[in-house]
């Protein structure tokens, strides 16, 4: 038996469209709140199914995006590096996160207040490396400097399409050598990087990039994504993957998907996770 994969979750009792920062929301679109929370619980549901011990933030008034914990921090192993947000709406969310993720008994770090850093948002390992997502959110500088502290390679990637403002919007480790990707989010320097580094790439078209098909959960050979992406999937199982689809339009609705509502405690190697057995 191995131990039980744990995700930190946080319920949309308070989300909303109260700000606009990126290119997914308005205001005058709103969340459908009561499928809002039908939508989160069916995503929580299958990860349990999964063997996945789901663990809670509590929500916020005032602090619609807390929902998404993955741009918390960015764990790996006991150490944490907490997050520091670019928009001032959602710099309220820090405390709330650090006062969570230190009643876990991880090593907290931080970095300086002039580097953004937006957690596992940003931050992903593919094997051993960790690539780093910059220029919309993240800094450059933040992410060598988060190498630095736990030890690891970092290769930033510019991201260029304000669409796909965070790493995990358009890149997605499967293992240690295999990732979803989306390569017109990256500039030409970043799409050689990758097609360099990772051997084994599954590359989405637009349309299920809009649906955020990059944006999944990965437990062990399961992959999670809202719907909307039939050649993903059909992709994904050809290579040996188990995809699930569930609906998550309204947290497309902020720019957000099944990672984003997600933040792994046990870390963010994809490659190191197992199912129960």
């Amino acid at each position: 038996m191995t131990d039980a994969p744990r995700i930190l979750m946080c319920r949309p009792d308070c989300y909303g469209i109260e700000y606009e920062i990126n290119p997914w929301m308005n205001r005058e679109r709103q969340v459908d709140h009561d499928r809002a929370i039908r939508q989160w619980e069916g995503l929580r549901a299958i990860l349990e199914s999964i063997g996945v011990q789901i663990e809670l933030v509590e929500p916020q008034a005032g602090l619609p995006d807390l929902v998404f914990t993955a741009n918390a921090a960015l764990i790996f192993g006991q150490k944490c590096v907490l997050s520091q947000f670019r928009h001032a709406q959602r710099q309220g969310e820090e405390p709330h996160f650090a006062a969570a993720l230190r009643s876990r008994n991880l090593e907290i770090v931080t970095l300086p207040e002039d580097l953004y850093f937006e957690g596992a948002g940003d931050a992903l390992f593919c094997g051993e490396t960790l690539f780093g997502g910059y220029r919309i959110r993240s800094t450059a500088l933040a992410l060598q400097r988060v190498g630095a502290l736990i030890s690891r390679e970092v290769i930033p990637l510019e991201l260029v399409d304000p669409r796909f403002y965070h790493l995990d919007t358009c890149f997605c480790p499967l293992s240690p050598e295999r990732a979803i990707w989306f390569p017109p989010a990256f500039d030409a320097y970043g799409q050689d990087v990758i097609r360099s580094n990772v051997p084994s790439l599954i590359e989405i078209d637009e349309t299920e990039a809009a649906a955020f098909g990059a944006n999944a959960v990965v437990v062990g050979q399961h992959v999670v994504t809202n719907t909307g992406c039939p050649k993903l999937h059909e992709n994904l199982r050809t290579s040996g993957f188990e995809p699930i689809e569930t609906p998550l339009g309204e947290f497309v609705r902020a720019g957000g998907s099944a990672k984003c509502l997600t933040l792994r405690l046990d870390g963010e190697d994809a490659a190191n996770w197992n199912l129960v057995s």
